[in-house]
Parts: structure tokens; C-alpha cells; sequence
């Protein structure tokens, strides 16, 4: 007897549905990212010499850990495996291509490039033992080895 639950999902959608989540992740980082440079210069502005605020100190762990947290939830709904493979890269490498696209072109380029970031990270990881893994590796790694020679 075959129910929906036995049969293997597909791939496309789930890779989509992780482009979707990567895509409002950076959208979130570039938002808040933004907003604490807003409040830093407002809180800042009478003040000589350095000066930070709250939000500065916390901006990034508070970043990253909203970033773990969603992306495990996401992934186990996702069936997305093994969590701990695919969220490390996804998490540290990141900055690097989101930090390269919002550079060149601003917050917009920086959420499709965090979608397709996630997307190829999510089809290497659903397609592991295939060929179509080494194409997620292989866009993954464009991705980062482009936004290096864009930063550096």
C-alpha cells in the first residue's frame, strides 16, 4: 500500500522552498544590518571618538543564531540531511557571497544571491549520492570563489 508519506519527495521544490528561506534570511541580515548602522549613527551622533551601542556588539551573533535556528527547523521539514553537514557552510560561508553581491549591487542582489546560495547548498546535500550534488558543489563554490575576487 502506498500512501503520500512513504513516496520520496522531490527535489525541485525543495530546493526551491530552501532558495526561498536562504533569499529571507538575507533579506533580514541586509534589513537589520541596516537598521543597526540607522540606530549606531543616531545613537552616536553628538558623541566624539568611538562610540558603540547594544545593537552593534550583539548584530552578528544575533544574526547567526537566528540563522542556525531557522535553517535547522527549516531543514527537518525540509528533509534536508544531514543538518550538521549543510548548515555550517551555510551559515559561516555565507557572508562572503551576500557580502560580495551587496557591494556591487546593493541589498536586492545580496537576497537572490543568499537564495542561491542556499538553493545549491540544498541540492548538493538532497542529491548526495548523484551527479547532480557535484552541480549544487559546484555552483556553491563559483559562488564563493566569485565573491572573493570581488572582495579581495
Amino acid at each position: 500500500m502506498d500512501s503520500s508519506r512513504t513516496e520520496p519527495r522531490t527535489v525541485v521544490p525543495r530546493t526551491a522552498a530552501a532558495a526561498v528561506i536562504g533569499a529571507a534570511l538575507a533579506c533580514g541580515a541586509v534589513n537589520f544590518f541596516s537598521w543597526v548602522e540607522a540606530d549606531n549613527a543616531r545613537a552616536c551622533e553628538n558623541v566624539d571618538g568611538l562610540c558603540w551601542t547594544w545593537w552593534d556588539l550583539t548584530q552578528i551573533p544575533l544574526t547567526l543564531a537566528t540563522a542556525v535556528v531557522v535553517l535547522v527547523i527549516a531543514y527537518k521539514q525540509l528533509g534536508i540531511g544531514p543538518r550538521t553537514v549543510v548548515v555550517p557552510p551555510t551559515v559561516l560561508l555565507a557572508p562572503f557571497p551576500l557580502t560580495a553581491a551587496q557591494s556591487m549591487a546593493g541589498g536586492w542582489m545580496a537576497v537572490v544571491v543568499g537564495g542561491a546560495w542556499s538553493a545549491s547548498l540544498a541540492l548538493a546535500a538532497l542529491t548526495a549520492p548523484s551527479r547532480h550534488a557535484i552541480l549544487g558543489l559546484t555552483a556553491s563554490a563559483t559562488l564563493f570563489l566569485a565573491s572573493l575576487v570581488v572582495l579581495y
